[in-house]
């Protein structure tokens, strides 16, 4: 009886896998290796990947995200045709020979079978495994009065800065600089008051398809498979400075929601340009407002600085145009990608064991009050 050998590119496919497994798995029971690995070896995926991909002026990730759905589709195509052939095959009268699968067929799924291989082994190398890593220390149990002086602080920024900027005829602010030359400096500044900010920053992206992405009520991605930090083309001026920031800070290692809303406050606010500055204060104005809303009686809320009209107008997600635009080139209801995007992303995060899922996000101002000096 003739036994068929394992080839060589299977023999390379399992041990990938297995070793892609022990590496997330020793991940998962050791925080310390999670931290040595996140400061000691993801950072050359940054300096050699990263600064592959951010030698194209658009994002790579997401061309890859289109070959992805491509290959899919084809992939279903070979299934109905190998699941016609199947039926076909049982039900002739003729059954001498075997059932045969066309070689370009075998071909194409072999080449699949690698292609998942490669994905399973950068989601661990780029995603999984940083979500193993220690958090940062911060106060969990602040007091009334810091949340009400980091409350006030912010506002009065945002009512100064909103004043000062140029705006077109529909009151959206106009800004001239170059936005992700600033965003890496601003990054590259945090070196000394947060880990892995040196060397090299990747080059922050526009999505081209910022439809569905608006649909999703998101402002960014880090896309593991390509080390690249993407932001919504389509979304109000005033988030897309912080936002950079925040996913340029998924590029450097910390993929928790909280620490990069933290860290790209930080980077805009720690920033030469005061777009960027009034950026970060936006960027936290809902976590703090809405804690000192629900942390005192109405009467108290009012008797404090009051955010001014025009903030609120720079701190929507889209403006009306904007929204305009996304709900006619849409072929699903906003609702439905919506509500599915929630699901998807309170999933994922429980199951990288972020047990809170999105509420998560509202433990910035926890870190704020630890490592914001609100008092300048």
């Amino acid at each position: 009886m003739n036994k068929k050998k394992i080839t060589l590119s299977i023999k390379i496919q399992l041990s990938i896998l297995i070793l892609s497994t022990i590496f997330i798995i020793v991940c998962i029971f050791s925080s310390s290796f999670a931290d040595w690995y996140t400061s000691n070896i993801f950072p050359i995926w940054i300096n050699t990947y990263g600064r592959f991909t951010s030698l194209f002026p658009f994002s790579f990730g997401e061309k890859l995200i289109f070959v992805g759905l491509i290959l899919l589709g084809l992939l279903l195509v070979v299934f109905i045709y190998l699941l016609f052939s199947l039926i076909v095959f049982l039900f002739r009268k003729n059954k001498d020979r075997k059932f045969h699968i066309p070689v370009f067929i075998q071909k194409y799924l072999r080449f699949i079978s690698w292609v998942l291989t490669i994905i399973y082994l950068v989601m661990n190398l780029n995603c999984f495994s940083l979500y193993q890593c220690s958090q940062m220390d911060c106060n969990h149990s602040y007091t009334l009065e810091e949340l009400t002086l980091l409350r006030d602080h912010i506002v009065n920024k945002l009512n100064a800065y909103a004043v000062t900027f140029e705006r077109d005829s529909s009151g959206n602010i106009i800004y001239t600089g170059d936005m992700e030359s600033e965003a890496k400096k601003a990054m590259q500044k945090l070196d000394g008051l947060f880990e892995r900010m040196d060397g090299y920053q990747v080059t922050p992206k526009t999505l081209d398809n910022s439809v569905f992405m608006s649909q999703q009520y998101m402002q960014g991605y880090y896309f593991p498979f390509s080390m690249e930090a993407n932001i919504n083309g389509l979304m109000s001026i005033s988030n897309k400075p912080f936002t950079m920031c925040h996913e340029l800070s998924h590029t450097r290692g910390y993929i928790f929601e909280d620490e990069a809303n933290l860290i790209g406050f930080m980077a805009c606010i720690n920033s030469d340009d005061p777009f960027f500055q009034y950026s970060g204060y936006i960027s936290v104005l809902n976590y703090v407002n809405n804690a000192f809303y629900k942390s005192v009686d109405i009467d108290t809320y009012r008797s404090h600085v009051e955010v001014s009209d025009l903030v609120w107008y720079d701190d929507q997600f889209l403006t009306e145009e904007a929204w305009d635009y996304v709900n006619s080139h849409s072929f699903i209801s906003t609702e439905t990608i919506k509500s599915a995007a929630d699901t998807f992303v309170d999933t994922t995060l429980k199951v990288n064991g972020v047990e809170e899922g999105k509420l998560s996000y509202n433990h910035v101002v926890d870190l704020l009050i630890t490592y914001h000096d609100y008092n300048d």
